[in-house]
Formats: C-alpha cells, sequence, structure tokens
C-alpha cells in the first residue's frame, strides 16, 4: 500500500512538472526522492527497534472481600507489576514483583536457540503440577488455588506446624523445550531449595524438578513431574511428585491433578497427599462458571484426624477487557475437631 502511493504521488508530481522539466533533471528529481523516502525508512525501522526492545509494561490489582461467619474483611489480594520483553529474537526476560507485601517474584532470562532446547536462569515458577505454571490468578474461574496447591507447592509450603517457602518459585536454571512438534514438553530444572528470595543456598545440595507434559490432541495435556531436595535446620529431605490432566476448549474446561509429597523431619517421615477435579464451562468470553472437589491429608498416618475436603462453586465475570468480576462459595469439612464452614467471597481485578 505504502508503495503505491509513493507511486502514485510521483506520477502526479511528474505529470505536472514533466512539461518543463528535461530528462536529465527528472532523472535527479527522482534520484532526490528515491533517496528521501530510503532515509525515512530508515528511520522507521530504526524508531521500531527501538520500541521494540523497550519492556512492556503490565500487571494487576487485586481486590477481595470474605465472609466466614469469624470475619468479614476487605483486603488487597494481589498488586502485581511485570516489566518483560525481548533482548534478542532468542532471548527474553521477565520482572515481576509483588507489592501489596513487597516481594520479587520473578526475575529471569530466557535463551531459546531452538524450540526443543531452551534455557531459562533467575528465579521464576518451579514446572510442578500444571496449575503452578499453567493457570496464573488472571486465568483462573475460581478464586483460590486448591488446599494441595496452597499446602504443597504455593511459595509457603507447610508440613505438619511448620511452614517454609519451597516449590512455588525458586532462584535456579531449567532446562526445557517441545519436541514432536508440540506433542510433549519437557523441563528439567535445578534449584537451590532455599526459598523465595534467599540470595544463596542453605546446604551443599540442589533441589531438582523433572516434569513431562503430553498434548495429544489440541485442548488436551496430560502431567507428571517429580520434586526432590534437601534442607538444613529442622528439614533433611522432602520428596514430591504429582500427576495430572486437564482439557480446556472454546467453552468446557476439566482439570484434575494428585500431588503427594514425603518429608523426613529429624528421622521422622511425614506423608501428604491431596487432589482436586474441577469442572467449568464458558459461555463467551464474558461468563464463566466452575465447581471443584478437593481434599488435603496433612499426615496420611492419621487420615481421619487430619483430612480436610472444601466443595467450591463459583462465577466470573469480564464485562469489560480489563476488568473481571468474580463470586465464590466454599463449603470447608474440616479436619477432626474443627467442624465445618462456610465461606463467601467476592474478588475484582483490573488488568493494565
Amino acid at each position: 500500500m505504502k508503495k503505491l502511493l509513493l507511486a502514485l504521488f510521483l506520477v502526479g508530481t511528474f505529470g505536472v512538472q514533466a512539461q518543463t522539466m528535461t530528462q536529465e533533471e527528472m532523472q535527479a528529481q527522482i534520484a532526490t526522492l528515491t533517496e528521501e523516502v530510503n532515509t525515512l525508512k530508515q528511520k522507521g525501522t530504526t524508531w521500531d527497534k527501538i520500541t521494540k526492545a523497550l519492556p512492556k509494561i503490565s500487571g494487576y490489582v487485586m481486590g477481595r472481600y470474605t465472609y466466614n461467619g469469624d470475619e468479614s474483611s476487605f483486603r488487597l489480594r494481589r498488586v502485581r507489576v511485570s516489566l518483560a520483553g525481548d533482548l534478542t529474537p532468542k532471548l527474553d526476560y521477565k520482572f515481576q514483583a509483588e507489592l501489596s507485601s513487597f516481594k520479587l517474584l520473578d526475575a529471569y532470562f530466557n535463551y531459546k536457540p531452538f524450540d526443543e532446547l531452551k534455557i531459562k536462569a533467575g528465579q521464576f515458577k518451579v514446572p510442578f503440577t500444571i496449575e503452578n505454571t499453567n493457570y496464573t490468578p488472571t486465568k483462573m474461574i475460581l478464586m483460590d488455588h486448591p488446599m494441595v496447591l496452597d499446602r504443597l507447592v504455593g511459595s509457603s509450603e507447610t508440613v505438619g506446624e511448620t511452614t517454609f517457602s519451597n516449590t512455588g518459585r525458586e532462584l535456579g536454571i531449567d532446562i526445557h523445550g517441545t519436541l514432536f512438534g508440540g506433542i510433549l514438553n519437557y523441563d528439567v530444572a535445578v534449584f537451590n531449595g532455599a526459598g523465595l528470595n534467599v540470595k544463596k543456598d542453605d546446604n551443599k545440595s540442589k533441589d531438582v524438578v523433572g516434569r513431562l507434559m503430553l498434548n495429544p490432541v489440541k485442548g488436551l495435556t496430560v502431567s507428571g513431574s517429580y520434586y526432590w531436595g534437601e534442607s538444613t535446620g529442622d528439614f533433611f529431605t522432602r520428596e514430591r511428585w504429582s500427576v495430572g490432566a486437564v482439557y480446556d476448549s472454546k467453552h468446557l474446561l476439566v482439570r484434575a491433578e494428585y500431588v503427594g509429597a514425603k518429608t523426613d523431619i529429624e528421622d521422622e517421615e511425614i506423608d501428604q497427599e491431596g487432589w482436586y477435579a474441577l469442572a467449568g464451562w464458558k459461555f463467551n468470553d464474558k461468563w464463566m462458571v466452575a465447581a471443584r472437589y478437593d481434599s488435603f491429608t496433612d499426615d496420611t498416618e492419621f487420615r481421619s484426624e487430619t483430612e480436610q475436603a472444601n466443595y467450591t462453586v463459583g462465577v466470573a465475570w469480564k464485562p469489560f477487557k480489563f476488568i473481571r468480576l468474580q463470586a465464590n462459595y466454599v463449603h470447608e469439612d474440616r479436619m477432626e475437631g474443627k467442624g465445618h464452614r462456610n465461606v463467601g467471597m467476592v474478588q475484582a481485578t483490573v488488568s493494565f
């Protein structure tokens, strides 16, 4: 289109001047105009390169109201800001911070020489389970992760009465890629295992993670992952393993995962496990509904005393591109001695 407009402009210009200009003058005028056009193109290309190299700023603010009989509270659930961009076609980066109570969440570079082989280095989400990496808060139909993700995969992992940062995000290196035309994705990663925003490891060993994700048909993913690590202090070794599947199409979303855990604490082994199953329906780009059952056992040796089940239903409405409203109801069948509890939540997310 630009070339056509330039040609018409030249034809019109020279159509008027052709009668008063010699052939030599016409050729000189054409050469001058051509040079000016090439200069403008070069300036445009340089500006495009500059703007493309600038980081893209994005983020969201998430506010929530919760009522559970004992609590009635408004709070800022998340305030996230991200800077991301491409330094070269094969090297990208991302920095993300949580501002409600300041934490650096992501700070990594991702080198992509081939689709089959990529290298991510820095602090980022551990490639363990499907939901931990593939369903960010702005993509979740329900407002919270299931219990097993919060207790064994989240940024504050809990074993018995002790909570420590572990498998949600870590500092390390992840070798990952896509094989067989997108049918298989893999991750092999090594992390400090010391927790979020800890500058150096607290022991000589490293935590290792492996994950395979099979995509046999469009929308269907089957995944398996394994985590092993050591820690000083009270914790000695911890193992985590998971299997799961998700089918995510234009309208239907079905997802289920199981996570098992074994932690050795001062020669005492604590086994934990949990699973969830979720089904959702996306009527269109604005309305979505979902229901989920999730179960978590804090110590399988004392299952009846430490097992909890949650039943959650929710609706999400996106009236505008950057605004999302959600409402959830949760019935908690809590551990022995804690009884039942009903929780109602509404949440608004504004993205930019």
